[in-house]
């Protein structure tokens, strides 16, 4: 039986018209859902702040190779985890939450052909169903904010990366102040919203055997990304692809949020990357 505490989680995040959402949004941008490559995808399926551009940011200071084994923790609809295939040529895992997500993933992994290197699953962070050191790489954008229980996500994520792995990370962090404007992308109350300050999530980190190697404030173009999404939709005229889809009626009400969230220091972002000691 599922833990109570992810069913509110998975309950935030799932959608009943969530494949037809963003297959409307497809046709609406003038492509073929049954050709789609993963830069067709990039605007909807990278459900993190920034999106493909914060990807390719990240992947430059964390050096994904061919062939390489890479877990992606909290992959929605699995954006990165095709990116990270398509552009690196390596073998991608993604584990989430939300069941729907893995499906309709999976259906878009098979559309953009590269379904032989990308399999997302269901899983919970917090209790990965891989062997000690079975990657070579985890990534995690957008993840941490509704895990409390943080220690253990490190734990989990040392335990899978081999000697000398890397994981990277592209997470929203609490700012000075901890009393966050909701609703926001990640949680519609407090009660499934766990933000770390970035010291508090360095901390933890290295407690975890993993040394940051490179730690990046990525905080001011956030703010402009979120000031450009949340005028769009407040003019009702938002793109046909975004992940506005993904996040239902109150899209707005939560970007309008995340651009005061960030303009008050309620919020910051950080991208890092740390080795496996």
């Amino acid at each position: 039986m599922q833990n109570p505490a992810l069913e509110v989680v998975e309950a935030h995040y799932a959608r009943e018209d969530l494949a037809e959402s963003v297959l409307d949004g497809l046709r609406a941008a003038g492509f073929d859902p049954e050709r789609l490559t993963p830069d067709d995808l990039a605007p909807v399926d990278e459900f993190h702040v920034r999106g493909r551009e914060a990807t390719e940011e990240l992947a430059e200071l964390a050096e994904p190779r061919a062939g390489q084994r890479v877990l992606d923790v909290g992959c929605g609809l699995g954006g990165t985890a095709r990116y990270l295939a398509a552009r690196h040529g390596a073998e991608v895992v993604g584990v989430d939450l939300t069941a729907e997500y893995c499906r309709v993933g999976n259906v878009l992994t098979q559309r953009t052909g590269v379904a032989d290197r990308v399999e997302l699953v269901v899983a919970d962070a917090l209790e990965l169903p891989f062997g000690e050191g079975s990657f070579d790489q985890v990534w995690t954008e957008h993840a941490t904010m509704n895990i409390a229980d943080k220690p253990r996500l490190y734990a989990e994520v040392r335990r899978v990366l081999r000697g000398g792995g890397r994981l990277a990370f592209y997470e929203i962090v609490a700012g000075q102040s901890r009393d966050v404007h909701f609703p926001v992308p990640w949680a519609r109350r407090p009660d499934i919203s766990f933000l770390a300050t970035g010291e508090e999530l360095r901390r933890l980190v290295e407690r975890a055997g993993l040394r940051v190697v490179t730690w990046r404030d990525a905080t001011p173009p956030a703010l402009e990304w979120f000031r450009e999404r949340a005028a769009a939709l407040a003019s009702g005229k938002p793109p046909a692809l975004g992940f506005h889809l993904l996040l239902g009626p109150d899209a707005e009400e939560m970007f309008a949020n995340q651009v005061r969230n960030l303009e008050e220091d309620r919020i910051r972002l950080v991208q890092a990357v740390a080795e496996a000691t």
